[in-house]
């Protein structure tokens, strides 16, 4: 689902149908020698190995092995102020029609209970190039085409590149600091995160980058995940470069990303309790809200609604987006505090204006359950 839309769509032309068609090979018991635009082939009856050469028409081979492929041959080259030649990659789940066997995938973000994932790569030195694992979502359950949102992790930058858009932040995820990039290349969204030195080699949860990428208002729960994929985006050289191990999983049958409101269980407990601290002033105040998770499951997402009393209007807020209808707040997670362990906590603040005498809001709300006060 890459690239040919990314370089025709920035020099304001379009991808005709027939451009993006697959040729499906065999299934890969030997190693499969690919020279073909879009040729491709399968490995362990489970993931498809594409050559996806899209933006050069020069040459590119690549060998299909039991666990991965190898560029064996690169005769393009692209200027590195735009897109690469090609995204020879391997991947789990549809790819313009071309489904992986047996695939469950595209899957409901909300179903999904688990996705993981392992890649190793072989590097090579004097070309320029980025090792780009791919993760893609559309608001259908689609199996052709380009989807609306891509997720990329640079596992490695060689050379002067950059991911679309422009940095937003960073962000923690896999064990491992990430440079968090946003933008769109005119056909569809795009969250990279880049690493800051080279990753040969990632065992993680493909749901914690989809969760941050829902919790920055990108998608919601009701999107699909349509597949997972993982290769190389080379500009200039790269014979050599290699993935030699790639395996992804995605269960179904679980909860919602974000939990559904919940019962209190007898004698009004609850699973959630709010710490609101506030100081005011003659025609301001300012508070500081924490969350405390006193449940025994993860809070994966969060929103908390309360109601101010008369008089009060938030103005900024910090660590949520907040928004004020009439007397009802509700505060939503940002990237970074929208998972809360069990016994761990949640904070965000905010100002406001005042008129007449202060009073803290007295009830809370968390995802639909009532909260204690502490």
């Amino acid at each position: 689902m890459k690239r040919q839309l990314r370089a025709l769509a920035a020099a304001g032309l379009l991808v005709a149908s027939s451009l993006v068609a697959v040729a499906l090979g065999g299934s890969a018991s030997a190693d499969t020698l690919i020279c073909e635009q879009y040729g491709s082939t399968t490995i362990q009856g489970r993931y498809v190995v594409q050559n996806n050469r899209w933006g050069t028409t020069a040459q590119q081979c690549i060998n299909a092995t039991s666990n991965g492929f190898e560029i064996t041959t690169l005769n393009g080259s692209s200027p590195t102020n735009g897109a690469p030649t090609a995204y020879p990659s391997v991947f789990f789940g549809c790819h313009y029609t071309n489904c992986s066997p047996g695939t469950n995938l595209p899957m409901q973000v909300s179903q999904i209970s688990s996705a993981t994932s392992s890649i190793s790569y072989r590097y090579v030195s004097g070309a320029t190039y980025n090792a780009s694992y791919d993760i893609w979502l559309d608001p259908s359950p689609k199996r052709d085409g380009v989807n609306q949102m891509e997720i990329m992790i640079w596992l490695n930058r060689q050379g002067p590149i950059q991911p679309i858009g422009s940095v937003v932040g960073t962000t923690n995820l896999a064990g491992r600091t990430w440079e968090v990039w946003r933008g769109s290349n005119g056909s569809n969204n795009v969250i990279s995160y880049v690493a800051s030195s080279a990753v040969s080699s990632l065992n993680f949860s493909v749901l914690d980058f989809i969760n941050d990428t829902r919790n920055r208002g990108a998608i919601t729960n009701s999107w699909y995940l349509t597949s997972i994929q993982a290769g190389f985006e080379p500009w200039q050289g790269g014979v050599g470069l290699a993935v030699t191990s790639f395996s992804a999983n995605v269960n179904g049958g679980g909860n919602p990303t974000t939990p559904p409101p919940t019962t209190p269980p007898p004698g009004g407990g609850a699973s959630c309790a709010v710490k609101y601290t506030a100081n005011s002033w003659n025609n301001g105040f300012t508070a500081d809200v924490q969350i405390t998770n006193t449940g025994s499951s993860a809070i994966n997402g969060w929103t908390l609604t309360y109601g101010l009393p008369g008089g009060q209007q938030v103005t900024n807020a910090w660590n949520a987006t907040v928004s004020q209808s009439g007397s009802t707040v509700t505060a939503r997670n940002v990237g970074h505090n929208g998972s809360v362990a069990p016994g761990g906590t949640a904070s965000f603040g905010y100002q406001g204006t005042l008129s007449g005498g202060y009073s803290s809001p007295t009830s809370f709300s968390l995802n639909g359950a009532t909260c204690s006060r502490s």
